[in-house]
């Protein structure tokens, strides 16, 4: 058979050198050089990748609580005086936040039976609502926060919070920088376990709130940030509180009220008896509170006032053991009546006071007797800021209920 020069036989094709007899099939293409197989191979490629990466995520989020437990417990062990401790850590990823359950603070010197901050819930998370200003804030959210001041005759069992950075431990707690901060349901404490009887002087259902501490919205006002209160005075009468403050003085710089409307002071007579050697028979307590800091000057006054205020009781007071208490008690008890305000059946004083921030304050003695008795003999104060302003800084006093028999029904 004869073919034709330089070409090759139609019946066979050449495979690595060899030739294919007519009977032998060609070998099929591998899955993968197919366009088919190329999608099937680029899916399970991605596939792969993406499971890699939720594996990766899941073992990261199921760390991040012990991770953030042990940052929180050596940010809370800095300092040498407190220490920390925190229950379970939570981490909420969906809305950028985090909460820590059951913390508490407490002195590590001398001898305090309670802690010095507490808190049932801490949670720590970015203002969303603030990214249309460019930048990223935070809040933090208090539930059921306690303090307690501890009083002693001794530095060591005294518990002050001095010498404890608590703002700087706060700040390093949160991701980002505070803009505001909510406390629910919270309480504050003064103590004295040392004396006869135990005090404990306290406010509870604290509610309240600080805003704008970074200034987000960049107001051009000195005291640009806020802060907000109202609680109640030994679970029975309410207090409010109110401050603007300049966040970014190097001194402080505030300006603060606060008033207190009708307490019963039969509830102070542990205080009282502890650190006035007498007590209270009947009476109640308004009083107002009116502070102003500019660079660390502080100028301000104290208003106490008493109504149908009872001291001295012969037929009660003549049972006690001690001689000197019964004639103190019998001294203040006159003072009381005889320099109290017969109209309105009140006897009260304005205590003015300056001083530095960082240091001790002094009271005007004199003006304060004079006020004792401009009080008693020309005109009674009134449970009001002295100012005569009916707000403080933007923020009302909301005004008493006069069908209250314990409020008074002039204050403003």
């Amino acid at each position: 058979m004869f073919y034709h020069r330089g070409l090759a036989p139609r019946t066979s094709r050449s495979r690595g050198g060899r030739h294919l007899d007519p009977g032998e099939s060609r070998a099929p293409e591998p899955e993968w050089h197919t366009p088919k197989g190329r999608e099937t191979h680029r899916l399970r490629h991605w596939g792969l990748a993406l499971l890699s990466l939720v594996v990766v995520l899941g073992v990261a989020r199921a760390l991040m609580p012990w991770a953030v437990r042990d940052y929180v417990n050596r940010t809370l062990d800095r300092n040498q005086l407190y220490s920390g401790k925190i229950g379970p850590v939570q981490i909420h990823l969906w809305r950028g936040a985090y909460t820590i359950h059951d913390i508490q603070l407490s002195k590590t010197t001398g001898n305090v039976p309670v802690p010095f901050f507490s808190a049932k819930r801490v949670d720590f998370a970015v203002q969303w609502h603030n990214l249309v200003h460019g930048k990223i804030v935070g809040r933090v959210l208090m539930d059921q926060p306690e303090m307690n001041f501890v009083d002693s005759d001794t530095a060591a069992d005294s518990q002050t919070g001095a010498g404890g950075p608590w703002l700087e431990m706060i700040r390093d707690l949160s991701p980002f920088k505070i803009n505001s901060a909510i406390f629910r349901d919270g309480s504050v404490h003064f103590r004295t376990f040392q004396s006869q009887k135990p005090v404990d002087v306290y406010l509870s259902q604290v509610q309240g709130s600080v805003d704008n501490l970074t200034n987000i919205r960049n107001e051009t006002a000195p005291l640009i940030s806020t802060v907000q209160a109202n609680a109640l005075v030994m679970d029975q009468a309410k207090l409010d509180y109110r401050m603007s403050l300049d966040p970014f003085s190097y001194n402080p710089t505030f300006h603060m009220a606060l008033r207190v409307l009708g307490l019963d002071v039969t509830r102070l007579n542990d205080l009282a008896l502890t650190y006035g050697k007498f007590d209270f028979k009947r009476g109640w307590l308004d009083l107002v509170v009116e502070t102003d800091a500019k660079e660390g000057q502080l100028n301000g006054y104290v208003k106490p006032l008493f109504r149908d205020l009872k001291v001295f009781s012969p037929a009660q007071d003549i049972k006690e053991d001690n001689v000197l208490q019964f004639f103190w008690q019998a001294l203040v008890g006159a003072v009381t009546t005889v320099f109290k305000n017969q109209p309105r059946n009140q006897f009260g004083t304005l205590v003015p006071f300056s001083g530095q921030a960082s240091g001790a304050t002094s009271t005007d003695v004199l003006a304060t007797i004079g006020n004792v008795l401009r009080n008693a003999f020309v005109r009674a104060y009134l449970p009001r800021l002295q100012s005569g302003e009916q707000e403080v800084d933007g923020l009302k006093f909301e005004p008493p209920d006069i069908s209250d028999p314990t409020s008074s029904g002039e204050a403003q």
